[in-house]
């Protein structure tokens, strides 16, 4: 059964990014729940700087589960990831996943690198940069699977990254490095400006299609945009596909009317909600 969850941002410096609820944790986890979400996705500071009984009892007393914790914040602040040239920064970018991982996994949940993945960088070989990530991806999903949780790589749209941008340079990263422990976390919003069809490119990543985020073609809450759901949802019924989709878009026109609007566009989908 396909559930819903809703985006919560703790990180300040984030300020203005694709996230429906901000701050205030209790708040927003009651928010979801009375609107009828199933679970939220958190994008914290760090995972040393989560408070893990705040988010066990937020969840619990609104009946909720932790779908994801993303990791972009170790960009954000400290501009680290997985295919800097630098050893050093590559290792601290790794500890940053890591310990994000041991927190997700204490929930069930999983780890999201998006912005973390890194790019190409000048004077570096596409190749070279590609090699550094399928070595991290490698290590880390197996650190993810031990402590409970699971790795989702998200590839980005152009202006964001020029390492994984399509759901093919994802699979051919994992399967052509047989790396475990890891899936594929698809965008629509990024989808929509780098797949020829979304629908497709949802039944290509097939098994190694892990989370998707709910969201519309110009970042807004689904069905603010020109996205073709009945397409994207058939796809994914095809598929069997039976884990989230997360609202990762922008509060528009406020926080609340987003996670409303979103949850509305779900229940068009599917009646069980």
């Amino acid at each position: 059964m396909i559930k819903s969850a809703v985006t919560i941002s703790l990180v300040p410096e984030a300020k203005g990014g694709p996230f429906v609820y901000w701050d205030n944790l209790p708040e927003n986890c009651a928010k979801a729940a009375r609107l009828g979400f199933d679970a939220v996705e958190i994008f914290p500071p760090s995972g040393p700087e989560l408070d893990r009984r705040a988010i066990e009892a937020a969840l619990k007393q609104n009946g909720l589960q932790l779908a994801a914790l993303g990791t972009g914040a170790g960009w954000v602040k400290k501009k680290l990831h997985l295919t800097h040239a630098d050893p050093a920064i590559r290792r601290q970018a790794a500890e940053f996943i890591q310990e994000v991982s041991n927190v997700a996994g204490e929930f069930g949940a999983a780890t999201i690198i998006g912005s973390m993945q890194g790019r190409v960088d000048p004077g570096q070989s596409r190749d070279e940069a590609l090699k550094y990530l399928a070595e991290a991806l490698a290590v880390l999903g197996n650190h993810a699977t031990s402590a409970g949780s699971r790795l989702l790589v998200e590839p980005l749209n152009r202006y964001e990254t020029n390492l994984l941008n399509r759901a093919v340079d994802g699979i051919q990263l994992i399967r052509g490095n047989a790396i475990t422990g890891v899936t594929l976390l698809m965008d629509l919003f990024h989808m929509n400006i780098e797949e020829r069809s979304i629908p497709e490119a949802l039944k290509e990543a097939g098994p190694l299609l892990g989370h998707v985020h709910f969201v519309d073609s110009n970042r807004r809450p689904a069905g603010n945009g020109h996205l073709d759901y009945a397409s994207i949802i058939a796809a994914l019924t095809e598929l069997n596909y039976e884990g989230f989709l997360s609202a990762e878009a922008l509060p528009f026109p406020d926080s609340d009317s987003a996670a409303a609007q979103t949850i509305q566009m779900f229940r068009e989908f599917f009646h069980h909600v």
